[in-house]
Order: structure tokens, then C-alpha cells, then sequence
């Protein structure tokens, strides 16, 4: 089978093949070119906090500044191939590098004159630039692309919760009939989770921080070339100039600790979403929920009448996968053999894949609550249809009455039995209590016993 690799049917990944569509507003952040970019950024960035530092005997002219920041802004698609070549193949007099930092710094001395070459990466070991760079990227993939889609998502569920507060549902615990609650009250549950869940990753996002300490964390060759410049400061300033915290203690590679953070708060939206998934997924089976049908659309290849519940599905799917990546890398990232092994190297370039499948997983929850509706008629004909769930009601009202076997009274009548609300009225009647109770224990309904459920809705306003 002969296929270009170019062509998305050759991916051997489906984040670039067939999800490609969806996974393409990470592109800019996940992607080697964006990788090689975000270096090229840190080197210039630096060689300018460089020539500001009165301590270091480096001048730049308006006009170099202005060459060195087109590099930046300029950097095209042709640039990161130069860069991929001088890295795998070698080019412009320069042999093959076998190492992705050098060959940024290499292809730096192409877009520079030549007595700035000394000074470009100056000092730095490679992780220097690279645990810079990698956050340049994590930030905004997060509070650019992720945490929009998740915004999103929980308006989604805010509004229809105030659309239906007060449709009454059957609820289930232990998947067996329980005392009802209102659909809109449920989906407000879900929204307020999920608001909690995406501070904790803005949180996160904001408090990621960056290294710049050479070799060993210590400044050792900075000091050694100038041991009058005060470098924690000059570290400190350049890394919060990046828009990053600063990591003041390391040894070659930062700790990694703020994107085990990152990590695990985006596991913990993933999994309020995985719940919603999940749940919906139930209620869709027992039709409480509805579907929307996409015109020529297939449901399944043998039955022609299905509509699935597909994008709940593959949103777990994805959703599942991307905690098991992001579970792994908050675990790996934050460990080093002594002052710096490569292992997690490799690990880090996997950080775009697991964001993808978030990405997709939000997608897919997204268009799975655009199609579906509550279907208010199966809701109450199954709250019509268990009225032992009103059993509660009835045991609370006679335990107030002073009745001391209450509780016992009612599960002899329903526990494990299918009772009418006839059945609950012969009780009443047999009870000795005033003809008040007995009226308000009559008027007592399986769709009006919901308590606060519309009004808890509410609570969405109160909590922003």
C-alpha cells in the first residue's frame, strides 16, 4: 500500500490522521515546529535581557533588536525545516548536530551577524531553553484552547438547568429508584463542579514555572564569566518577563512539580466530564433523554431505526486515554536521576498528545449535549409508576408526628413490593394521626416530592 506520508491516512496516530479536524487549534502548541519556536523565542529573548544587563559587555542597536525579534515573529515553516536539517542532516557549513537545542543555535547564527555569535545561548545548558519553551506552549494550549471549550461546556449545562429546574425525574442511587429530583437541578450539579474543576487548571496554568540556572542549577558559568552580575536576579527577572513563575531551586532540570499540578487538575475536569458522560449515556438508554437526529447519519450498519449515543462514548474514550497519558507524565516528569538523566526527554513530547485527547473528549461532550432533550413524558410516566418513592416523605411526616415505628411501617409496605398509591392510602387511613396529617400525607405525589430542586439552581448565580 503505497500512501504519502503527508496524507492523514497515513498517520500512525489518529490525533493527526483522523481527528486531525479537531486537534488542529493545538497544532500551534503541540507541534514540533511549535516546539523549535517557542526555542528560538527563549535564545532571543534571552540574548536581549542579555544586552540590558549593564554587568555584561554586550550592545545591540535598535536595528539588531528589531532583526533579532523578526526572527520570532517571521518564523515561517521553512525556518523549522532549516532547523530540523542542521538537528538530522547538517546545513549552512554546519555539520549534523544529533541535538535539537544546538541546532536552534546554529540556525541563530544564520539570522545574525557574527559577533553576536558567542554570545547566543551563552551560559545555558539545553534545558535551560527547553523547560522555558515547553511552558510557552503548555500555558496557552491550556488557558487558550482547553479552558475556552471547557467554558463553554459548563454554560451549556447552566442553561439548560434554568430551562428545566423544575422538570421532575425519577432519581436513581445504587441504580435502583430513589427520591426525586428535577433535570435541572442534576445538570446545575455538573455545572458547578466543573466551574470548581476549571479553576483548579487555571490555577495551575498561572502558577507553572520556569528554570534558568545552567548545568547543575548552581549559575556556576555565569558567574564564572561575570561574578559581578548578580544572577539569581537576572534569572528571576527573565523568567517572569517570560509570563512564568520562577523556579529558584533545581539541579539541570526544573522539578517539573508545577505541571504535575497541571496534570492532575486536568484529570480532575476530565473526570466531572467522564461522570457527565457517563450518567448521560444511562439516561439516553433509559430515554429520560432524547437525541436529535443528524440528517444522513448512520446509527448502526445492521439497524436502521438507532441513534447512539456516540459522541459520549467517544468522548470517554478520549477522556479515559488522555487521564492514563496525564497520569503517567505527572508521575515521570517529576523524577530525575541525580542532577539530570534524558529520560524524560522523550516523555515531554507526549504532553501535546495528551492535551489532543482532551481536546477531542470536550469536542465530543459538547456536540453529544447540543443533540440531546429531556423527554418530560417518560420522566413522569416513571414517577407515576414508582410511587413507594414517596415512602420517605411519609415515614419523615409520622417520625414528626411522634410515631416511633415510622420507618418500620413504610418498608414493611414497600421494601422490595410494588405498591400503588392506593396502598399508601389504606395506610393512611388505618393511622391514627389528625385529619390534617392525613390530608397532607394524601396530597403527597412521586413528581411534586422534589424538595428544593428547582430552586438549588439558583445556586449557579449565587457561587460566580
Amino acid at each position: 500500500m503505497d500512501i504519502p506520508r503527508e496524507d492523514p491516512l497515513a498517520a500512525v496516530s489518529p490525533l493527526d490522521g483522523r481527528y486531525a479536524g479537531r486537534t488542529a487549534p493545538l497544532v500551534p502548541y503541540a507541534s514540533e515546529a511549535g516546539l523549535i519556536r517557542a526555542r528560538v523565542r527563549v535564545e532571543v529573548e534571552y540574548l536581549l535581557a542579555l544586552a540590558d544587563e549593564s554587568g555584561v559587555d554586550l550592545d545591540l542597536s535598535a536595528a539588531e533588536r528589531a532583526d533579532l525579534r523578526a526572527v520570532v515573529d517571521d518564523f515561517s515553516a521553512e525556518d523549522a525545516r532549516l532547523v530540523k536539517r542542521l538537528e538530522t542532516e547538517g546545513a549552512e557549513g554546519y555539520a549534523a548536530t544529533n541535538h535539537d537545542v544546538k541546532a536552534v543555535e546554529y540556525f541563530l547564527r544564520t539570522e545574525s551577524p557574527e559577533r553576536l555569535h558567542p554570545w547566543i545561548h551563552f551560559g545555558l545548558t539545553s534545558e535551560d531553553v527547553n523547560n522555558l519553551a515547553q511552558r510557552l506552549l503548555v500555558k496557552p494550549a491550556v488557558e487558550e484552547v482547553l479552558v475556552p471549550e471547557l467554558r463553554d461546556i459548563r454554560d451549556t449545562l447552566a442553561e439548560e438547568a434554568r430551562e428545566y429546574r423544575d422538570v421532575p425525574m425519577l432519581a436513581r442511587t445504587h441504580g435502583q429508584p430513589a427520591t426525586p429530583t428535577t433535570w435541572g437541578k442534576e445538570l446545575a450539579v455538573y455545572a458547578a463542579r466543573l466551574a470548581t474543576a476549571i479553576g483548579r487548571v487555571e490555577g495551575a496554568a498561572a502558577d507553572l514555572s520556569g528554570k534558568l540556572a545552567g548545568a547543575s542549577g548552581t549559575y556556576a558559568a555565569h558567574r564564572a564569566a561575570y561574578p559581578d552580575v548578580d544572577w539569581r536576579t537576572f534569572s528571576r527577572e527573565f523568567v517572569a518577563s517570560l509570563g512564568l513563575e520562577h523556579t529558584a531551586l533545581a539541579t539541570q532540570v526544573n522539578p517539573c512539580d508545577d505541571l504535575a499540578a497541571l496534570f492532575d487538575a486536568l484529570r480532575g475536569v476530565n473526570n466531572v466530564l467522564l461522570d457527565l458522560d457517563r450518567d448521560v449515556w444511562l439516561y439516553v438508554s433509559d430515554r429520560y433523554l432524547g437525541q436529535e437526529a443528524a440528517a444522513g447519519e448512520t446509527g448502526s450498519s445492521t439497524m436502521p431505526h438507532k441513534v447512539n449515543p456516540i459522541d459520549f462514548e467517544n468522548s470517554e474514550g478520549n477522556l479515559s486515554k488522555a487521564n492514563s497519558d496525564l497520569t503517567f507524565l505527572a508521575d515521570y516528569v517529576t523524577t530525575s536521576r541525580l542532577q539530570r538523566d534524558l529520560s524524560d526527554s522523550t516523555v515531554k513530547r507526549n504532553v501535546g498528545a495528551a492535551l489532543a485527547h482532551c481536546l477531542i473528549g470536550y469536542s465530543k461532550t459538547a456536540a453529544g449535549l447540543a443533540k440531546v432533550v429531556p423527554n418530560e413524558r417518560i420522566m413522569r410516566e416513571e414517577l407515576e409508576n414508582t410511587p413507594e418513592i414517596v415512602g420517605e416523605a411519609v415515614q419523615t411526616i409520622l417520625r414528626r408526628e411522634g410515631d416511633t415505628a415510622a420507618y418500620e411501617r413504610v418498608k414493611e409496605l414497600t421494601r422490595g413490593e410494588r405498591v400503588t398509591i392506593e396502598n399508601f392510602r389504606d395506610l393512611f387511613d388505618d393511622l391514627d394521626v389528625d385529619e390534617s396529617v392525613r390530608e397532607e400525607l394524601s396530597a403527597l405525589t412521586p413528581a411534586g416530592y422534589v424538595g428544593y430542586g428547582g430552586d438549588l439552581v439558583n445556586e449557579l448565580d449565587e457561587a460566580k
